[in-house]
């Protein structure tokens, strides 16, 4: 498989795509100002080739924080690309698009994974997939895009999710999630009084959801979402956890970025070495690939944050570059096969 990688950190759409040719996907990753524009210019520039993009910071080794970047397939790969529309009020309506296209690819055994961005309702639209992904033994990828725009060949969709079904020609795929946080003990916490269409925590283990965060945690009365990135919440499911992020105090409860329903068990998560976690995903990956020809990845915003306080992303992205061509895009939200997750990074590695 051979891929390509350009940026441009003045958003010179040219500048980005110089060099590439004969393109079987391409991965655009834009400004919230000049995306409609880009996203007409790519088209133009690569008519009829498969394309999906949303508004994120790319990066290889380095972020480009206001310019464009590109990622591109350029052999070894079946794609088909295609969006789900109205996803915030029914996002099952179009599933019979990506099955088609997933039956066109004709996925075999662990080698076809689907990328995909959502401009919101994630949960609900990996939901949708999940009896698609079992049946044709599929893996997925992606992330929230920024500014609710995401797009598919040449047209943008407002309230949608853009994807592409990616089947390695050359070998076996397989998607990883990476957590920077775990269980800092075993004290379980039930989730009530949720509102699923807010994102709203009202109550863990029948006291108000935020006082009884301030007294696990210790953060500030006056400052409690930024304890997120020292303290989020995991949801447990099974021997798994789901880092799930806070985003604002609503009274006496809490706003997430995640939908928690009552009766979830909830828990409280503290930060691990970040050495030791990137050390431990690239053993994985290692261990699973003699070969690696590429690797597409998500960091979440918060995980840019965090990484800008302690050293940089570039440090930690160089790692991953150790182990062949890497790149991604900085999300907000993370996508891990059927799970939607926050403050996390995911990736699908191309054997």
């Amino acid at each position: 498989m051979k891929t390509f990688y350009g940026k441009s950190n003045s958003g010179n759409l040219s500048e980005a795509v110089s060099g590439l040719s004969s393109p079987k996907l391409i991965i655009m990753m834009s400004t919230d100002k000049t995306f409609e524009k880009d996203v007409e210019e790519l088209e133009k520039l690569y008519p009829g080739v498969p394309s999906i993009g949303c508004i994120a910071m790319g990066y290889d080794t380095s972020v480009v924080e206001k310019g464009i970047a590109i990622t591109a397939f350029l052999d070894g790969v079946n794609v088909k690309t295609g969006a789900l529309e109205e996803v915030s009020k029914t996002p099952a309506r179009y599933i019979d698009r990506i099955r088609e296209d997933i039956e066109a690819v004709r996925p075999g055994k662990e080698n076809t994974v689907i990328i995909d961005f959502c401009a919101g309702n994630d949960a609900a639209v990996l939901t949708t997939l999940s009896g698609l992904v079992d049946k044709y033994n599929l893996q997925v990828m992606g992330a929230t895009g920024d500014g609710g725009r995401v797009s598919v060949n040449g047209k943008v969709y407002e309230d949608g999710m853009a994807y592409a079904v990616v089947k390695n020609e050359g070998g076996k795929v397989k998607t990883y999630k990476e957590n920077l946080y775990a269980p800092r003990d075993n004290v379980q916490l039930i989730a009530s009084k949720t509102d699923k269409s807010k994102y709203y925590l009202g109550e863990l283990n029948g006291k108000p959801a935020k006082q009884m965060y301030i007294q696990l945690t210790g953060a500030p009365e006056n400052d409690v979402v930024n304890q997120t990135f020292k303290n989020p919440f995991g949801k447990m499911m099974g021997d798994d956890v789901c880092i799930v992020s806070l985003k604002d105090v609503s009274g006496s409860g809490l706003i997430l970025y995640r939908q928690i329903n009552d009766s979830d068990i909830l828990t409280i998560l503290e930060m691990r070495d970040m050495s030791e976690v990137a050390q431990t995903t690239i053993n994985n990956i290692r261990n699973d690939f003699s070969k690696v020809s590429a690797i597409f990845s998500v960091n979440c915003i918060f995980r840019y944050l965090v990484f800008e306080e302690n050293g940089g992303l570039s440090n930690y992205l160089n790692k991953i570059g150790s182990l062949g061509f890497s790149c991604g895009l900085v999300g907000f939200g993370e996508h891990y096969n059927t799970q939607f997750v926050n403050q996390t990074m995911t990736c699908v590695v191309f054997e």
